[in-house]
């Protein structure tokens, strides 16, 4: 089997101040990595807005260009959209292949989708991100073939007329609808049976997936890669109250997520906005941890998720020498050498909206119907019949503890 060639990228930035360009170079190139692809150098121009025709200036895309034919350069990787006239442009300067921050986002969430949900979500994010650069992007994709930022649909389906593509994005509208109608129900259908949930959030790679592994021995793809998990998992774990929780680990986020990628993926995202309670995890050891702490709450609260009780993870703190202080509302934890658990664990039995409580009842032989009614929307963990009555053990419903409370004992 023929070795992937791995693709010499060069990555470039129109700093214009936005944002800071070294922490978001720094990002490019681990999505760069992640993709398949190495970073041989970097350039950043400071400007005060960006070039119409090619991003940068003349001076510094000359420079590029002498930087692409003496290291090799197979890529070009800009941090920033570009529109299909500037792609255009900029490869017929350099001869090199160009795309942007958000060709590369999708390229990677088109190699990384499981699920037929992923695959449509992935695949209806690329072709409304291309369809206004598909008379750009047509020449430039037939003349230099496959390679990174060309996964998913496909060179034909790009090359082919606007109405198609149209056509495709309707198609794939109307059968995502009928997914997220059907999540609907399932969500529905949890309300119902007084199943709570807990979503597990958190920027790509904070270790999400590898304390959902931890918790629930579930095999989910655990790897040091951004976006290693697409495709949202569900499984159940119980709390130290005897309260049964369902944990949905969701896709990582990222600083400047593409909205189309933010809209194609809105029903899996959902799964947290409809939680019960949020397990937002952090990776502490990353000096910028606070502001991608802050990139995951602002993209909760734009799903009309902020008032959902946060049980904040500082993970990976095996990893760190300095004392982090914490409240009642966060902890701190391994999840790759299984410290802080039992914390964590307590932490969101706390914070968890009350809808049962677990309780020690003494229940007089002439009440023992009760035990019924605590079966039907509860859980029974022992029963002892003794002289005085049945000592029970169970997980109440909220809209019986008042009735119970009369036959708690110590």
């Amino acid at each position: 089997m023929q070795e992937k060639q791995i693709e010499k990228a060069i990555l470039v930035s129109a700093d214009i101040g936005e944002y800071d360009p070294d922490v978001s170079m720094d990002e490019l190139s681990e999505l760069a990595q992640t993709a398949g692809a190495e970073e041989i150098a970097r350039v950043i121009q400071k400007r005060e807005a960006y070039d119409s025709a090619t991003v940068i200036g003349e001076g510094k895309l000359a420079e590029v260009k002498e930087l692409c034919q003496s290291l090799g350069a197979t890529l070009l990787i800009f941090d920033c959209e570009l529109t299909a006239s500037q792609i255009r442009n900029i490869e017929d300067e350099t001869d090199v292949r160009v795309i942007d921050r958000t060709m590369l986002i999708l390229d990677i969430f088109a190699g990384r989708a499981v699920s037929r949900e992923g695959k449509l979500q992935v695949e209806l994010a690329q072709l409304k991100y291309r369809l206004p650069r598909l008379m750009g992007l047509g020449t430039s994709l037939s003349r230099l073939g496959g390679g990174i930022g060309t996964r998913g649909p496909g060179e034909t389906q790009l090359e082919t007329d606007r109405r198609h593509i149209r056509r495709r994005i309707d198609k794939l509208s109307e059968e995502l609808a009928e997914l997220t109608e059907r999540r609907g129900y399932s969500r529905s259908r949890r309300k119902k049976d007084n199943v709570q949930v807990g979503a597990i959030v958190g920027y790509t790679n904070a270790g999400k997936s590898t304390l959902l592994n931890l918790l629930t021995g579930a095999d989910v793809l655990a790897e040091d890669k951004l976006f290693a998990t697409l495709d949202p998992t569900a499984r159940a774990i119980e709390l130290p109250d005897g309260r049964s929780l369902l944990l949905v680990d969701t896709v990582g986020l990222i600083r400047r997520l593409p909205h189309h990628l933010v809209e194609a993926f809105k029903s899996t995202l959902e799964e947290a906005a409809c939680a019960d309670i949020i397990i937002h995890v952090c990776d502490v050891s990353d000096s910028d941890f606070a502001e991608k702490a802050d990139v995951t709450l602002k993209t909760l609260a734009e799903l009309g998720a902020a008032e959902i009780p946060v049980v904040t993870v500082l993970n990976k703190c095996d990893k760190i020498d300095e004392n982090i202080s914490t409240d009642d509302h966060t902890v701190k934890i391994s999840a790759l050498k299984n410290k802080g658990i039992d914390d964590l664990l307590a932490a969101v039995a706390r914070d968890l909206p009350q809808t049962s409580r677990r309780m020690k009842l003494l229940l007089p032989y002439d009440k023992a119907g009760l035990s019924a009614a605590i079966r039907e929307n509860g859980k029974v963990f022992s029963e002892e019949y003794t002289e005085n009555g049945i000592l029970t053990d169970a997980l109440v419903d909220i809209m019986l503890i008042k009735q119970m409370s009369e036959f708690e004992t110590d």
